[in-house]
């Protein structure tokens, strides 16, 4: 059998385009802002947030190699539907894609409005009205171009990533150059679990998530090139993988750094965009902002029509009669709406649910690295996931419960608020029990405990459970 080689050019092309899709401009507001929080404890808070921004993807990316794109065919049908509408839904309309909106609005347009704090009254809803009308705009350029992508996707992105990666290497070296204030103590859970809430912070970048869905789509891409054995498959994706790993660990770094020297640049910041913003208005003024605002706008745009375009495929083959143009309208649509919950409350919405589906994700990885291991596969890999499942499900009810606590004290908080509350509190003395449940990662260690076991249960144990 003829086996087609890539020459280096094609390999870094693919690298390249493997960070370009990783790095959606919503990348690039955690890092300056945890880099703030963590303060002195920047170190060990950076490196918790590269196992999961960068370690954890790449290793998403070599698991969906080394099983030909089927990392969920051990799993029940309806549990491998389930984990991938979810994982779909989490990416597109509900968190990731509405989060491009909401980045590029605060990042590319919020500097040059002169009133951002007008509102405008819809159904009884006050919204705020200059975020409105962009998130309509945005997500309407979204749809068309989602429709009708022609060549124009590819030029922009043939032009969007080499700039993109010049302009974030700027930022790296004058981080390193310019002189920056001096480092704040920490604040937070970064005191006592930097490392643990560096881990929890990796999460929000949603990249071990979407390491499932890119990688499928780049043995795609390999065997429309001519790339056709498994072997070489894997090869030139893990190639392509460290490529983009090392852009990424590159990039969180010099954005680590930028946020814990921002100094007054981050007073009264809610997120790493307006800390983003106000660094590079105060190093590089007017040009600089529109340069930062242009970039990101690109950015932005076509990372969520890549969301959007990818959902509507996923979705017009699960559901029948659903057309993929139908989809694309659909899906613009919610993520406009969706949107405009703003920044801040769209991260706080999401981070219950990431700390729900993230510790099966996370799972699933290591279950397809340790497949040939297990004395029973298909066993094993549904065990781990639901043990991870059942206990990132009491994690996530842990920091529910820390963000509604405020509401309990209101002059009249709600009885089915109180009750649940109360509820989740009273397991807090058991659950507080179990090692990391203080970090947010109690899944952990049950998890790895039900893997290890599962190397040595015998086929015939694992069927009689």
């Amino acid at each position: 059998m003829h086996k087609t080689q890539l020459t280096l050019g094609d390999t870094l092309g693919l690298g390249f385009m493997t960070f370009a899709f990783f790095l959606g401009a919503g990348n690039l507001i955690f890092p300056p802002f945890a880099g703030q929080l963590a303060g002195e404890n920047m170190p060990m808070a950076m490196i918790g947030f590269l196992i999961t921004a960068v370690g954890l993807p790449l290793a998403g990316l070599i698991a969906v190699a080394k099983a030909q794109g089927k990392v969920m065919k051990l799993l029940p049908a309806f549990a491998a539907t389930a984990l991938a509408v979810a994982i779909y839904i989490i990416i597109g309309p509900a968190f990731a894609a509405p989060r491009t909106g909401l980045v590029a609005y605060e990042i590319g347009a919020l500097p040059f409005i002169q009133d951002p704090a007008s509102v405008v009254n819809i159904l009884g809803l006050e919204l705020n009205k200059p975020q409105l009308l962009y998130t309509l705009g945005f997500f309407l350029v979204t749809m068309l171009l989602a429709l009708f992508p022609g060549k124009l996707m590819d030029s922009i992105g043939k032009v969007l990533t080499p700039v993109l990666i010049l302009l974030l290497m700027g930022l790296a070296v004058s981080v390193i150059l310019l002189p920056g204030s001096e480092v704040p103590a920490a604040s937070g859970d970064y005191i006592k679990h930097p490392l643990t809430k560096g881990i929890i912070e990796g999460y929000n970048t949603m990249d071990t998530l979407a390491s499932l869905m890119f990688g499928m789509l780049i043995i795609d891409i390999l065997r429309n090139k001519g790339v056709s054995e498994p072997g070489l498959q894997t090869r030139y994706l893990v190639r392509a993988a460290l490529v983009a790993a090392a852009g990424l660990a590159f990039v969180y770094v010099s954005l680590f750094f930028l946020g814990a020297t921002a100094g007054d640049m981050a007073k009264g910041a809610e997120s790493g965009g307006q800390i983003l913003t106000n660094y590079v208005t105060h190093e590089f003024g007017d040009m600089g902002i529109i340069l930062l605002s242009t970039v990101v706008t690109l950015a932005c745009l076509t990372t969520a029509v890549g969301l959007v375009s990818a959902c509507s495929d996923f979705f017009q083959e699960l559901i029948p009669g659903a057309t993929y143009r139908f989809l694309v309208v659909l899906f613009s649509v919610i993520c406009a709406v969706v949107a405009n919950v703003g920044l801040t409350q769209l991260l706080a919405i999401s981070i219950p649910v990431l700390m729900t589906i993230y510790p099966v994700a996370i799972a699933l990885v290591l279950v397809t690295f340790l497949t040939p291991y297990f004395r029973n596969p298909k066993f094993a890999h549904r065990l781990a996931l639901s043990v991870a499942l059942f206990f990132g499900i009491f994690d996530a009810l842990k920091v529910t419960v820390a963000s509604l606590k405020p509401l309990t004290k209101v002059a009249e908080p709600n009885s089915l608020l109180l009750a649940f509350v109360s509820g989740v509190e009273s397991l807090a003395p058991v659950m507080s029990a179990l090692p990391l449940y203080e970090e947010g990662m109690a899944w952990l260690p049950p998890t790895l405990t039900v893997m290890i076991i599962c190397l040595f249960v015998s086929p015939k144990a694992a069927q009689a459970v």
